[in-house]
Formats: C-alpha cells, sequence, structure tokens
C-alpha cells in the first residue's frame, strides 16, 4: 500500500469520526490505567459496568488502597480474573503513592514498571491520557493493519513499527483509536462487513465480502 492510498484511508476515517476515543469511561489518568488493567480478556462494556461501582468510591491510587483487596475484589468481581487484576491493580496503587507521588507517569519505563502493565497498556496511557504518538497493537489493530495491507506484520511489535512509519504524522495521535473501532465494528474477525466498510475500495484485501 502506497502513502497516498494511507492517507485517504486516515482522512475518510477521521471525516467520519473527527474526536475519537477509547469506550472505556474515565476521567484522569488514573482511572484510564486502573480501567486498562482490568480490560484485560475483558469487554469495555463490562469495565464500565464495575468502574461506575467502584470510581465514585475509590478512583485514586490512595482510594484503592484504602478500599482494602477485599473491598477491591467486591466491586470489580463481575469482572474476568478479577482476583489477578485486583492483586494488580493494588500493587500498582502501592508503587504509584510510594515512587509517583500517586500520579501515573508519563514515560513508557516507568509506566512498564508497574504490576500488570505491559507495552500495549503503557502504549494506551502515552496516547489517551497524555497525547502522545504512540500505538497500541491489540487484536483488532493487528487484524485490520494486515487485512487491508495498511502495515502487515507478523508480530503485534512489527505491526506497531510499521504503523508508526507509515502512517501520516498528522494522524498518529487518533490512529490507534479509529483502528480498533474500524476492527470492533466493520473489519471483524470472522467475516468483515465490507459492504458497510468506509475505505473498502482502497482496502487492499482479496476476499472480499458482501456482508453487511
Amino acid at each position: 500500500m502506497n502513502r497516498e492510498k494511507r492517507t485517504q484511508i486516515f482522512t475518510r476515517l477521521r471525516d467520519d469520526n473527527p474526536h475519537p476515543t477509547t469506550e472505556l469511561e474515565y476521567s484522569t489518568p488514573f482511572e484510564l490505567l486502573a480501567a486498562v488493567l482490568l480490560s484485560a480478556q475483558a469487554t469495555d462494556v463490562g469495565v464500565n459496568k464495575a468502574t461506575r461501582k467502584l470510581y465514585p468510591i475509590a478512583n485514586t491510587p490512595q482510594g484503592i488502597i484504602d478500599l482494602g483487596i477485599d473491598g477491591l475484589k467486591e466491586k470489580i468481581k463481575t469482572i474476568g480474573l478479577f482476583n489477578t487484576k485486583a492483586e494488580n491493580l493494588m500493587k500498582t496503587c502501592h508503587m504509584l503513592v510510594d515512587l509517583h507521588g500517586g500520579e501515573v507517569p508519563q514515560t513508557r519505563e516507568a509506566l512498564e514498571a508497574l504490576p500488570g502493565v505491559g507495552r500495549k497498556t503503557a502504549n494506551v496511557i502515552l496516547n489517551t491520557a497524555f497525547g502522545q504518538p504512540t500505538m497500541a497493537v491489540d487484536t483488532h489493530i493487528f487484524r485490520v493493519s494486515n487485512r487491508t495491507g495498511i502495515a502487515p506484520g507478523k508480530n503485534v511489535l512489527e505491526v506497531e513499527k510499521r504503523l508508526l512509519r507509515l502512517i501520516p504524522k498528522e494522524f498518529l495521535i487518533d490512529a490507534h483509536h479509529w483502528l480498533i473501532l474500524h476492527g470492533r465494528y466493520v473489519c471483524v474477525a470472522r467475516k468483515p462487513r465490507c459492504g458497510a466498510c468506509l475505505i473498502e475500495d482502497l482496502c487492499e484485501f482479496k476476499q472480499k465480502s458482501d456482508y453487511i
């Protein structure tokens, strides 16, 4: 795929959704970090249901610590793997209080040092909370990048690096959200909704379907 096609693709995605953002509900960098930690192998809808109960009671690192591990588990027990996630979130809160004055750090190195935070989670925080041009390649972005030809790669890191290199700079801040939403609702895994796709004529996927 050439640069002109990529520019057209992201221009259309931007025109359709000028201000994309995560579907996780949050109002502070910490609320976003906690939600992303809870979202592994869970839906954003399920996480939002839990955080609507949690955040009015505890929405800061110290607040989570004061809630206690049992109190935290009670609030998030509707989410899959809640025991492990509660332990990681509690450890993260202690580190944020002890090492960062209760604030979410704005560097990849510091973020990835937090329990349960890997490269993808760090990229989400850096991009969505702090406006840095990072690319958190999840299953949706990996699929869309390969299927469309925007930035094919054999693994998530390869796709991430190619996206950062190949996407025109004017689109980089929001590209992560456009690609996730496109993969979640249009370019779905089993039967892509090509007939309802904004970029069908630009996409290089060979087996396009008529599914709408």
